[in-house]
């Protein structure tokens, strides 16, 4: 017989350890209330005798409860329970001072790769990861009940986040409303901070404001540099007051008003992102920050907005200078550029702006793409008008809002947090009977429903006081010390996620076809998104809270999710034999697939992903051939909501060398051109999933960039 520990390994059946157990329980009660040998090995024989082949070990030790007390050993049944109970605690005391010690050690392959934008060797990162696995360790013994904690555990599901869930009142990411804050002043750490009266200054409280949000909460920050357009303005009339007031001439005013004005924006370019390069937040790292460029958020602000998308993308494609004082690609800030009728035919207005970013992509790869047009036919608010806005980090979209003055709101909204269930679980589960697939489908989604709200109801209980730079200062709200956050929590003002991953997995394993075949399984594939959604919209009418359809990003839960899956089903090919699982709806990393058929076909499953998804396509080095991404650019305006392209842009420190960083067959990094693997002399850059990492990756996401497949040619640059 194997019993099945709580790990869910499995380990030979052992009569001695029961034995043991009762007689450390025995000597803690009176001597008649003790359990013979004789009744000891009767316990034993009655288990032995049930015939199984494998048993729980909570099973089991019910079982001993059972008899004991059948026995009329209550009094020692009741020890018994209580020491099962301490072992239950010193148990989990053990797990979490081990993990403490591999993380101090630097030992743990899971904490030296957890995050690619983490380096787990540094103080103020060690720091943050102490503080997790304190909040974890609480968040499982008290904050959730045993089978959420047991079905994150193996994989079924994964409860996000839960480094942060200890804390109160911690969300997971926002359109930060700097417009407010800037020009209706603000407050950090009890400093009164006014309106700034020039781009420079603004700037530099911008990047202050950026970290102290980013610290206050777990996901990304999104800001827009529409809020930064009108102190571009006001920058200009002050220097053109200033040649007034020395009696130039009108066109020379203007002249040396627009020069000066020229400077100021590079200077406070280059100020914002060497600082929010530079600056750490209480997370242990530079603030996840996207920024968004979209010409259509103004008309009376659009040409200094125009001055300022050109200058951000000319230092983006510079870059920033690494140790040996090579210009490199930058982590953050993630850009975000939005395609409009303006700036995407070659007669528009704007089309230079769109060219700058087609060659920053190639060379740096952002900024992403959001389709206005299509964002518009997909995000119809409740006046019946279409609406477009950016993504809250790197993929979490708002659902429309209107204010109760009837117009529509973004800027100071935000997501509560994130669970998601492993569609690859669910499949196997199943072993292909459709109508148990479509069961357990629903008892998973219920058990991610009542996870979602244990995580709202923890966030309800809170108020302004926890994080008054958030809620009481502008950053999402001017709410009153001691107001609840309870009203900001309902209506479809905030949205809570339910995430997914590895659809395509699952519809290779019910339909043994992918999700991009015309049939069967791009079929079930929609429907399985369908009945997520379905799911979201009746939790939303029953409650008035915004669930919402999410594909998770899932960094590290892809190796999780994997081994899980093989630890419960064993090896199944094309299924569980890789190290990751693909993420949300996407097509496979290894598929081979053109760019254009890719963006197509994943278009039509973002549109049942609102709470949240990104497309991309991989590319070979396109610096070269910059007609290429701008057709794909193009296609992108047509056709998909949000894309991104994927580009290599990596240098190796030990011999200068620059292009692309490989991988080899035990999946350990090297520069092809002088074989270097040592870490901290290869500067790697790659999409992960949505932010850009530059701190290597766990094997599973390491296997996964191996396989991923090229999607689009590049002759003109091969022949280059």
């Amino acid at each position: 017989m194997k019993v099945i520990k709580r790990d869910g390994h499995m380990v030979d059946y052992c009569p001695e350890k029961i034995e043991l157990a009762i007689q450390k329980a025995n000597k803690e009660v009176e001597e008649e209330d003790q359990a013979s040998p004789t009744q000891i090995r009767n316990i034993i024989k009655y288990i032995e005798g049930l015939g199984k082949k494998r048993i729980l070990v909570e099973d089991m030790q019910d079982i001993i409860e059972m008899k004991l007390m059948s026995i009329g050993k209550y009094a020692l049944a009741k020890k018994y329970i209580t020491y099962r109970y301490t072992r239950e605690l010193v148990r989990k005391s053990n797990t979490t001072d081990l993990a403490i010690k591999e993380l101090i050690d630097g030992e743990s392959e899971y904490w030296n790769t957890e995050n690619s934008n983490k380096n787990a060797k540094i103080i103020t990162v060690q720091r943050d990861y102490l503080a997790g696995i304190t909040s974890t360790d609480i968040t499982r013994r008290f904050l959730l009940p045993e089978d959420i904690v047991q079905a994150h555990d193996d994989g079924i599901i994964h409860f996000h986040d839960a480094d942060y869930f200890a804390q109160n009142a911690m969300h997971n990411c926002c359109l930060m409303n700097l417009e407010d804050m800037l020009q209706n002043g603000t407050n950090i750490n009890g400093v009164m901070i006014e309106k700034p009266h020039r781009f420079l200054t603004a700037m530099t409280i911008a990047t202050q404001l950026i970290t102290a949000v980013n610290s206050s909460q777990y996901g990304g920050v999104t800001i827009t540099l529409t809020h930064l357009a009108p102190f571009v303005r006001a920058s200009y009339e002050r220097f053109l007051e200033k040649y007034k007031n020395r009696k130039f001439k009108k066109e020379d005013c203007e002249k040396f008003a627009k020069e000066d004005l020229k400077k100021e924006i590079k200077d406070g370019v280059q100020t914002f992102q060497y600082q929010i390069n530079s600056m750490t937040t209480t997370n242990g790292q530079a603030p996840f920050l996207s920024v968004c460029m979209y010409l259509g958020e103004t008309d009376e602000y659009k040409e200094e907005l125009a001055l300022l998308i050109e200058e951000v993308l000319k230092q983006r494609i510079e870059g920033m200078k690494n140790e040996a004082g090579v210009y490199v690609t930058p982590a953050f800030p993630k850009l975000l550029y939005v395609l409009e009728e303006d700036n995407v035919h070659e007669n528009s207005k704007y089309w230079y702006l769109t060219k700058l970013a087609a060659e920053c992509t190639a060379k740096r790869l952002v900024p992403d793409y959001i389709s206005e047009k299509i964002m518009k036919q997909l995000k119809i608010d409740q006046n019946g008008e279409g609406q477009c806005y950016p993504c809250m980090g790197c993929r979490s979209f708002l659902t429309p809002y209107v204010d109760e003055k009837g117009k529509p709101k973004y800027y100071g909204r935000f997501n509560q947090g994130v669970v998601s269930i492993n569609l690859v679980d669910v499949a196997l589960s199943s072993d292909k009977d459709m109508d148990l697939f479509w069961n357990i489908l629903d008892e998973r989604l219920e058990l991610c429903h009542r996870a979602l709200q244990i995580r709202h109801k923890r966030l309800s209980k809170a108020t302004s006081d926890v994080a008054p730079i958030l809620w009481q200062y502008g950053a999402l709200a001017r709410l009153k010390k001691g107001e609840s956050l309870h009203e900001l929590l309902h209506h479809g003002y905030s949205t809570i996620s339910l995430g997914y991953a590895g659809l395509y997995e699952c519809v290779k394993f019910m339909t043994g076809h992918s999700h991009t075949d015309n049939g069967s399984g791009k079929e079930f594939g929609l429907a399985v998104m369908k009945r997520l959604n379905e799911k979201c919209q009746e939790w939303k009418e029953a409650e008035d809270i915004d669930y919402s359809v999410y594909g998770t990003p899932i960094e590290s839960t892809t190796y999780k999710f994997a081994k899980a899956l093989r630890e419960r089903f064993g090896v199944v090919k094309g299924i569980t034999d890789r190290d990751y699982i693909t993420n949300s709806y996407h097509v496979p990393v290894f598929e081979e697939i053109d760019a254009f058929t890719k963006l197509k076909l994943e278009s039509e499953f973002q549109k049942l992903s609102p709470g949240g998804a990104i497309s991309y396509i991989e590319t070979p080095n396109l610096t070269h051939n910059l007609e290429a991404v701008i057709q794909v650019i193009q296609f992108i305006y047509d056709n998909i909501m949000y894309a991104e392209l994927n580009t290599k842009s990596d240098f190796c420190l030990e011999c200068g060398y620059s292009g692309e960083i490989l991988v080899d067959d035990n999946l350990e990094w090297y520069c092809p051109n002088c074989g270097n693997r040592d870490h901290n002399k290869l500067d790697v850059t790659r999409r992960t999933c949505g932010y850009i990492g530059k701190n290597f990756w766990n094997k599973g996401r390491t296997q996964e960039i191996k396989e991923r497949v090229i999607h689009i040619d590049n002759k003109d640059d091969e022949e280059a």
